[in-house]
Order: structure tokens, then C-alpha cells, then sequence
């Protein structure tokens, strides 16, 4: 069988909320299987692309009222939010592994400090015992209570990029890869903020590792397949032997694409109708344009050096029926702007002007700056 570019861009549209808009946050984060968060904003600006009703409010109140969603390390040590459901299967399939390394990488780094394990493990307890009192408090605060965690570390001692750290900034991140504690307080300042409060993760569901990454690779390829092998080895950061052991649990089909052999769920080979032409102003890191390792049949090459900073995180990208057709920023005084890469035409160029729109009233004046800044969103911001 054999999967068009057409069909695969008529699947993004239809399946990520973007040609078909979601009710709510939730069902928004799921239709990318999780929302990416290593820079706040892009959580906010994300849902927001998907929504009939978009805006803060509704990502605050899934986040830190109703908790719905979690914030969490999870697939390649990157920041995610995710369904409160979906939790244990991040956690299992990709948090504890990361959460093995850099607990040895601490271990190795205090050694170097003269302290070990053990101290650590007792500063960790003393954080616990603390937040169990006050139910939660930023990085900051948990300082004061607890004054190890002010202690200063040196890294990368004899390198040209030696300095110092707090043992905070290390030893909190390792508790909570471990899953002792969460990120679940409102942050200190606007959503815009990344200074988060510190509480005691939950009780996490038990599962067995395989069963997980069988699990998210099957919600990966229901969001975006078809996919190949190197976009889900990308996109989670495991070993080809785990990819391959999780597709195979999944019963995965291979398909023809356009240039390749693209793999989806064995129910999922009939073909979806075309929606209405839709655009979109989605974020920097955005899921969807980071959803899979080769991009083409979405972004054109010539639009990437663009698009991309030197690490390979994607800037803000405009959306014309499941393809990328430019990029936009926001300039000092708020106004968003944007510029087609290819000719879009005028029923994409109002479509799209309609998102802008969109997007500037319920920003109600916030200006967000990528954490990430990629060569158009600089340009055009000025």
C-alpha cells in the first residue's frame, strides 16, 4: 500500500488539531501525544493553535487546579507536558533510563566535590521532609529550608568551560526524573515563566519497560504515523532495538511513501478524507514540526536553515494545509509578523492573517521571546 504526501499532510491537519480544532487542553495535548516544554511558552502557544476557545486560563487550570496534565522529563531528556494518564508510560519507557545516567553523572561530579551518594541522598530526604511541611515552593525557597542544596559544585574542572552550579540545579531534576518529585506549582511570575514550584510526585503506576515503549510508540504512530524507524529513534531517543522490539509489539505495517517505507498501526491503512483548508501559527519546538526526524514531505530543505538554529530546534512556523510556508515573531512592541518562504496565495495569505489575529487577542499584549532563537524569528522581531 501506499501512503501520498497528500494523504500524509491531509493526516497531520486532521489528526493534531489543527484542520479540526479540540475542545480542550487535554485532548489537545494528546493529539501530538504530548506537548513539548522546555520552553514554557511554547506549551501555552501550542494548546492555544489547537483550541475552539484558546487561551492561558484553560492550560492553568489543567496544569495546576484540575492537574490533568503533568510537566515531566521524558523521550530524548527533553520537557514535556503530558495527559496525568500518560505519565506512567513516559516515565517507564524513557524517564528512568535518563534518570539512571544522570544520577551516576551527579554521583561523579559530587565524588569530584568531596561528597558521595550518601550525603546526597540525605539533602534529598531533608527535601522531602520539607515539601511534605509546605506543600510546595520553588528552588529558591526549598534553599532556605533546606541549605545544602545552596552549595556550590564545581563542573567541568581543567576545561575551558569550568565554573560552578548549585546542587540544587542538579540534584532536584535527578529526584524528579526519579519521580519524588513534580513540577506542580503555578510559576512565579506570568505562564510565561519558567520558575516552577517543586511538590512530591505522585505514585506512579508500575509497568514493565517494554510495555511502555510499546504503549507510546503506539500512540506515536496513531498521532503521527506513517513514520519510519529513524524518525521514532529520533523522536524517543531509545536504542533501533527498542524501536523495533516496540513496533513489533504494535503489529506495525510497513507502507510505501513518497521517497521511502513509512510504518503505521495495522488498522490504520484506510485513507483519511481531506479536511478543509486550514492554517496555522504554531510555536517554536512546536510537536508537530518536531514530530519526526525527516521532514521533508512538510519542509521543504531550503526553508530549514531558516527555520532551525544550529541545534536543530525549530523557530515559529506558519502552517498552509499541512505544509510549513513561513516563519513568524513577534516584534518589541508585541505585533506579530510573518513572511511566506514559497508563494501561498490569496486564500492561504487571509487564512493565515486570520490566525494572526487570532493569536494577538487572546496574547492580550504578552510578548514571548523563543528560548531558542532561530535566524527569521530574529530577523522579522526586529
Amino acid at each position: 500500500m501506499r501512503i501520498s504526501t497528500t494523504q500524509r499532510r491531509a493526516r497531520l491537519g486532521a489528526r493534531h488539531g489543527l484542520a479540526r480544532k479540540a475542545a480542550s487542553v487535554e485532548e489537545a495535548a494528546r493529539s501530538v501525544v504530548a506537548l513539548h516544554a522546555t520552553d514554557p511558552a511554547t506549551v501555552f502557544l501550542s494548546a492555544g493553535a489547537r483550541l475552539t476557545a484558546p487561551g492561558p486560563e484553560p492550560v492553568e487550570r489543567a496544569l495546576y487546579e484540575e492537574r490533568t496534565l503533568v510537566r515531566m522529563t521524558g523521550m530524548r531528556r527533553t520537557m514535556f507536558v503530558v495527559p496525568t494518564e500518560l505519565a506512567p508510560v513516559v516515565h517507564h519507557s524513557s524517564t528512568l533510563a535518563i534518570a539512571l545516567r544522570e544520577r551516576r553523572s551527579l554521583v561523579k561530579l559530587l565524588g569530584e566535590n568531596g561528597r558521595d551518594e550518601e550525603w546526597a541522598d540525605d539533602v534529598a530526604a531533608s527535601v522531602l521532609r520539607s515539601l511534605a511541611e509546605v506543600g510546595e515552593a520553588t528552588a529558591s525557597e526549598l534553599g532556605g529550608l533546606e541549605p545544602r542544596l545552596r552549595e556550590q559544585i564545581r563542573v567541568a574542572v581543567g576545561k575551558p568551560n569550568e565554573g560552578t552550579q548549585s546542587l540544587a540545579s542538579r540534584l532536584l531534576h535527578v529526584m524528579a526524573m526519579e519521580g519524588r518529585l513534580l513540577r506542580q506549582g503555578r510559576p512565579a511570575g506570568t505562564w510565561i515563566s519558567g520558575q516552577h514550584r517543586w511538590g512530591v510526585g505522585p505514585a506512579m503506576a508500575e509497568l514493565a519497560a517494554h510495555e511502555a515503549r510499546a504503549e507510546l510508540v503506539r500512540r506515536w504512530l496513531a498521532a503521527f504515523g506513517p513514520g519510519t524507524e529513524a524518525d521514532l529513534k529520533w523522536w524517543t531517543g531509545w536504542t533501533l532495538g527498542q524501536v523495533r522490539e516496540a513496533l513489533a509489539a504494535n503489529g506495525s505495517v510497513e507502507v510505501e511513501l513518497d521517497g521511502g517505507i513509512g510504518l503505521v498501526l495495522p488498522d490504520d491503512l484506510d485513507e483519511v478524507p481531506e479536511p478543509e483548508p486550514w492554517a496555522a501559527l504554531l510555536p517554536a519546538l512546536d510537536p508537530t514540526p518536531m514530530g519526526w526526524q525527516s521532514r521533508d514531505w512538510y519542509l521543504p530543505q531550503a526553508h530549514r536553515a531558516e527555520l532551525f538554529d544550529r541545534t536543530g530546534n525549530v523557530g515559529p512556523t506558519v502552517w498552509w494545509n499541512g505544509e510549513v510556508v513561513g516563519g513568524w515573531a513577534q516584534r518589541a512592541d508585541g505585533e506579530i509578523t510573518w513572511r511566506p518562504l514559497t508563494e501561498v496565495g490569496a486564500d492561504a495569505t487571509a487564512a493565515i492573517e486570520a490566525e494572526v489575529a487570532g493569536l494577538t487577542a487572546w496574547l492580550g499584549g504578552i510578548k514571548v521571546t523563543p528560548r531558542f532563537r532561530t535566524p527569521l524569528e530574529r530577523e522579522l522581531s526586529i
